[in-house]
């Protein structure tokens, strides 16, 4: 059988750069040489045969291939990273002491978990952290997990199911940087192209809807399952777009889009930790429960 996937140096020097903006910061996070970060990542893209990253001086952005390519690996390597952690705990006569495995979407596991799993991991050290893979109909019952995260309103979990609300509720519209000065009220972006996601095309309604700015039937100048792409198709030029706050973090502090119009919208829908009420929670769970709570409302 032929292996199609690349090495894990590979993919690590990948998901470093792709987080962190730049091959220098990358390798400073992986204790490598920038060149050697610089090597995997073409390695990479020869191996697959497209282009992930696009250079502009020291900082590195993604490409649309690269972006949802990130979206699909990243998560795998935080479970294997967890699986072997947990491996290794249990190998050394369990000193790190407490295990929990999550399952989390895979959006907001690489736009908002990630980048604070490290403040996680310092503050608790005796955790071990898994990641089982996510399923969206997940009835939330396997034995093996310990908690979930899920998008919902919070009104219709599973019976025995508990939930809290971490963050998500927020949206924004956003827009290129340069298109900032010709942005001046919300009525603005009704000249412009509005570019759908696909699983929630009522987002935009509901925003105009909340900032007070009426509107006829909206059409959808293109739609995009994965807010990643909606992102990539906005810093592109494609048109603007609404989205939960919490998934662009990165991409704003990176300057790769801007917030059009500065009036947030609260809607019902957000993400949720989860996890079944019979069972005993554990102090690993209540742990991380605490410290996700604080990061939603920090």
């Amino acid at each position: 059988m032929r292996i199609r996937s690349p090495s894990l140096h590979e993919l690590h020097a990948f998901a470093a750069t792709a987080r962190l903006g730049g091959f220098s910061r990358a390798a400073d996070e992986l204790c490598v040489t920038q060149g050697a970060v610089s090597r995997a990542v073409a390695r990479l893209e020869e191996h697959l045969g497209l282009a992930l990253l696009v250079r502009r001086g020291r900082y590195s952005e993604l490409t649309e291939a690269g972006r949802e390519y990130l979206e699909s690996v990243e998560p795998a390597l935080a479970t294997l990273e967890s699986a072997s952690g947990a491996l290794m705990s249990r190998a050394g006569g369990g000193k790190r002491g407490h295990a929990l495995r999550l399952s989390v979407p895979p959006t907001l596991f690489s736009h908002w978990l990630i980048p604070r799993l490290p403040d996680f991991q310092a503050r608790h050290p005796e955790v071990t952290l898994s990641f089982a893979p996510y399923r969206r109909d997940d009835p939330l019952d396997a034995p093996d997990v310990d908690a979930w995260v899920r998008i919902g309103d919070g009104s219709h979990w599973p019976r025995g199911i508990e939930g809290e609300y971490i963050v998500g509720r927020e949206i924004v519209p956003i827009c290129r940087p340069q298109d900032l000065p010709q942005i001046q009220a919300p009525a603005d972006l009704l000249q412009r192209p509005l570019l759908f996601h696909t699983h929630y095309p009522g987002n935009w309604q509901r925003w105009f809807e909340g900032v007070g700015c009426p509107t006829g039937e909206l059409e959808a100048a293109a739609d995009f399952e994965l807010v990643g792409l909606l992102v990539q198709a906005v810093a592109a030029g494609l048109g603007v777009a609404v989205v939960q706050r919490c998934l662009i973090e990165a991409d704003l502090a990176g300057g790769r889009v801007a917030i059009a119009v500065p009036q947030s919208v609260e809607i019902e829908r957000g993400y949720h930790l989860c996890w079944p009420g019979a069972r005993p929670a554990g102090r690993a769970l209540e742990a991380f429960r605490r410290w996700l709570g604080g990061q939603g409302a920090a």
